[in-house]
């Protein structure tokens, strides 16, 4: 009996071998363009999470507050951003809900909304309390 060595591949193993190549290319392709489009969106919400807390930030700082809607665009390098800012009077006295909402300028698609709960600063924000401190805080450092 002799033996019969084969030296190649046959046809079968070839075709197997090309199969499973493409299964894996096609799922490496999936994967990477999910990957992108998941970047993507993650850059879109982060933008569009900055612009809100930005609003909120400088409600914050102006110290007053107007019930209303207002709106804006996200300004320099985020032109593809609007924003829509609503306050509304709480029923406790000088609380005040505020929501921002984000949206995408081109899809008009909401992106992101803030929520919060904001007091208004009290009118006069002097005390007396407060002025002892800075005239105490004048004399330590050699002022009258």
């Amino acid at each position: 009996m002799a033996m019969r060595h084969n030296a190649g591949f046959s046809l079968v193993e070839v075709m197997v071998a090309v199969l499973i190549l493409g299964v894996a290319l096609v799922g490496l392709t999936q994967g990477i363009t999910t990957a992108l489009s998941s970047t993507k969106e993650s850059e879109l919400q982060t933008a569009a999470a900055l612009i809100a807390a930005g609003q909120i930030e400088e409600l914050r700082a102006d110290g007053f507050l107007t019930e209303g809607v207002t709106t804006g665009e996200g300004g320099e390098g985020l032109s593809s951003y609007h924003w829509t800012q609503t306050i509304t009077r709480t029923t406790i006295a000088g609380l005040y809900e505020v929501s921002v909402q984000v949206e995408h300028t081109k899809s008009g698609k909401p992106v992101y909304e803030l929520r919060t709960m904001l007091f208004e600063r009290p009118s006069d924000s002097s005390t007396g309390k407060d002025r002892r401190t800075s005239s105490r805080s004048n004399r330590r450092r050699g002022e009258p």
